[in-house]
């Protein structure tokens, strides 16, 4: 767990401090002296007396007692003695080890890391590393690299697995004017990951004092369930949370059997994961600075922007992002508007975009800004693309944004693309305080990542939707593998999801018998084979016993044929609805079209078990397909609160039941209201 010796140590020894500052241990030992450390610093080095003007110790065992942190940056080999020296003879409580040579690297230096955790754990201290870059926080700048971003209390917590990518990430947030509160580079994670970090940020989190903005890069989810946990936690606390999960390619996902194993990917875990907590997700360094940078404005309360420029192809570009991102760019007249277009030069227009040209002063900028802000009250926020065309200098303009930006209490989002031209205008703005945009169309994909994002939803339990003590019987009976589909009705009646009658047998002349109940026609299914439309295993419109005897004759001839269902033929839209259970995630529920579109189309939508009714909804609503759903072209839609019912009912299942390992609900068939199981697979690991 963090402690306070290390977010604000009374004393720091840089283990291997030197004046080599191209060196990481005179680098370190560098920035917390430019930082102005206010504690004791002291310094080890074995060939000099002094250091950087500080002076040194041979040894750690000559250090006086009483050291609250140390940062270390010597050979591998030599930190297991170290950290022993330091923990339990010195009171060292917080260590930073930089050194590399551990658990990366061979076992022999993992055997080093683990007597290193060992030792710590022991005097009940915090390990950030080994095989990282540091810490920052306003107390200390304990990292070997640059830059050193502004650092307060109002910046962002960023934490990262990559030393590396934590440097870029600065960088891309520095230019775009982001601040930081505090930056982990956790390394090796041997003792504190992304994770325990983001719960130290959560159980201390002060609405008063603490950072609202955390920022993530994760190479590996080691502990889904505690972010899950502390993220949520964190963001009903008021705060914002963006992150990127690198290592997303199709070839870390692992084969399966079903159409939901091969489309339940780790990574749609990861994606279900973030949805769940609230965590807007990223994909490249750039795109999480932009995000950040959206966290930095004032909230935005509505949909609505106005996008003010004085140029017409950036404003055309965003309003095209913004709209598909699901943000609006409302048109604006009336008299107000009339007022305000007197006020500007001759060829503008102010129906939104509200383009002021090339030859806008600040005090049109001023006008505008003021009229969206106080006369126009369906305009939830503002987005102003100023950059310089060459004419005249436009310090004025970025003063008139600066002041607006603080005292309008619409947020403002400045996109700033003149980086040569207006570079010297654009410093002096950032270094106001202030953030900035380059580019519209990543700004507008950020806008609208972070208003895509829903909030965490809490998790309403009704345990009288299924039958829990009939799952466990029925669970408790099966082997391993895909059970019967006897055993599947079973489970799909004590879960309460609707199903069509069906029945199964081997003997022609008792299927013969049973559709007399249901009547004909009917649809005809080999049982055994995994995927019974390539085998051609799958009859509809059966409508006589002739063609069933037909039929079952050729169903039975099927490699790996075991019986046949017959099931009445029924019409609605094909539906989906499956689940897989991801290691350390728990199920990923998957819902979407059915029949072969799943495989064809892809279009599913996924979640993280257990599922509210709000978030079955929203993944219902974020399907590409969801217009079909409602009706087209006079064919009867399918009730999207039903359809979340069952995918709610799929969620209870799988949390009575975890050794369901596989599900597939394909097709479900739904018209109006009502919505009934065709087909199921469930395939069960204990």
């Amino acid at each position: 767990m963090v402690n306070t010796q290390l977010i604000n140590p009374k004393s720091i020894v840089v283990v291997g401090g030197s004046d080599n500052i191209q060196k990481p241990g005179g680098k370190i030992l560098k920035n917390i002296l430019d930082g102005g450390y206010q504690g004791n610093l002291y310094v080890t080095n074995l060939k000099s007396e002094s250091v950087q003007g500080i002076k040194t110790f041979a040894d750690v065992t000559d250090l006086p007692e009483g050291i609250d942190m140390a940062v270390i940056a010597v050979a591998a080999q030599f930190c297991p003695k170290t950290v022993d020296v330091l923990a339990k003879q010195k009171g060292t409580k917080a260590f930073i080890i930089i050194s590399a040579g551990f658990s990366e690297e061979n076992e022999q230096g993992a055997d080093y890391e683990q007597q290193i955790v060992k030792t710590i754990n022991e005097v009940n201290g915090c390990l950030i590393g080994p095989n990282c870059i540091g810490v920052l926080t306003t107390h200390h700048n304990s990292v070997f690299t640059t830059p050193i971003p502004p650092l307060e209390k109002e910046g962002a917590d960023f934490i990262s697995g990559s030393g590396a990518t934590a440097v870029f990430i600065m960088e891309a947030g520095v230019s775009k004017g982001l601040k930081f509160n505090s930056v982990y580079s956790v390394g090796n994670s041997a003792q504190m990951g992304v994770e325990e970090v983001l719960e130290y940020l959560d159980e201390t989190f002060d609405p008063n004092e603490s950072s609202r903005i955390k920022l993530l890069y994760l190479e590996s989810i080691n502990k889904p369930a505690k972010l899950l946990k502390h993220a949520s936690s964190l963001i009903r606390k008021g705060c914002k949370i963006a992150a990127v999960k690198a290592g997303t390619s199709e070839a870390g996902s692992r084969a399966a059997s079903s159409h939901t194993g091969a489309l339940a990917s780790s990574d749609v875990a990861v994606d279900a994961l973030f949805r769940k907590a609230g965590i807007v997700r990223c994909y490249g360094r750039e795109e999480l600075a932009d995000v950040a940078a959206v966290f930095m404005a004032k909230e935005l309360k509505g949909e609505n922007i106005a996008v003010i420029t004085h140029a017409g192809g950036p404003a055309v570009m965003l309003t095209d992002i913004l709209s598909e991102g699901g943000l609006k760019v409302p048109s604006i007249d009336g008299a107000k508007a009339e007022e305000l277009l007197n006020k500007l030069f001759s060829g503008s227009s102010v129906s939104n975009p509200i383009d002021f040209l090339a030859t806008g002063t600040a005090e049109h900028l001023g006008f505008i800004i003021d009229a969206c802000e106080n006369d126009f009250d369906h305009i939830d926020g503002m987005a102003v693309i100023f950059g310089s065309p060459g004419l005249f200098p436009i310090n004025e303009v970025y003063a008139v944004l600066d002041e607006k930006m603080r005292t309008c209490k619409k947020p403002i989002y400045p996109v700033l693309p003149s980086v040569v031209n207006a570079k010297g205008a654009i410093d002096e703005f950032l270094a106001k305080g202030n953030f900035g945009f380059s580019d519209e169309v990543n700004f507008g994909k950020a806008i609208s990542k972070v208003y895509q994002t829903p909030i965490p939803q809490p998790i309403i339990k009704d345990e009288q939707n299924v039958d829990v003590k009939r799952i466990r019987n029925i669970i408790d009976q099966q082997s391993d593998g895909y059970v019967a589909p006897d055993v599947v009705q079973s489970l799909l009646d004590a879960a309460n999801i609707p199903r069509v009658k069906e029945f199964v047998s081997n003997q022609l002349e008792e299927l013969l018998e049973l559709v007399k109940i249901v009547g004909y026609p009917v649809v005809m299914k080999v049982v055994g084979p995994v995927h019974k439309s390539d085998v051609g295993g799958v009859v509809l419109n059966v409508e006589s016993d002739e063609q069933m005897t037909d039929e079952f004759h050729r169903l039975m001839k099927i490699e790996d044929a075991e019986a046949v269902m017959i099931q009445p033929m029924l019409s609605g839209l094909e539906l989906f609805v499956g689940a897989k259970f991801e290691p350390g995630f728990g199920h990923v529920i998957l819902c979407g079209l059915g029949g072969i579109f799943v495989e064809v189309l892809q279009d599913v939508s996924s979640g993280l078990a257990p599922l509210s009714q709000s978030e079955a909804l929203t993944m219902i609503r974020n399907l590409k397909g969801y217009k079909l759903l409602q009706g087209v072209r006079g064919k009867e839609g399918v009730d999207e609160h039903v359809l979340a019912d069952v995918v709610e009912r799929v969620s209870r299942l799988l949390e009575c039941s975890p050794e369901i390992k596989e599900m597939d609900i394909n097709p479900l068939l739904g018209k109006g209201k009502k919505i009934v199981a065709v087909d199921a697979r469930i395939r069960i690991e204990k």
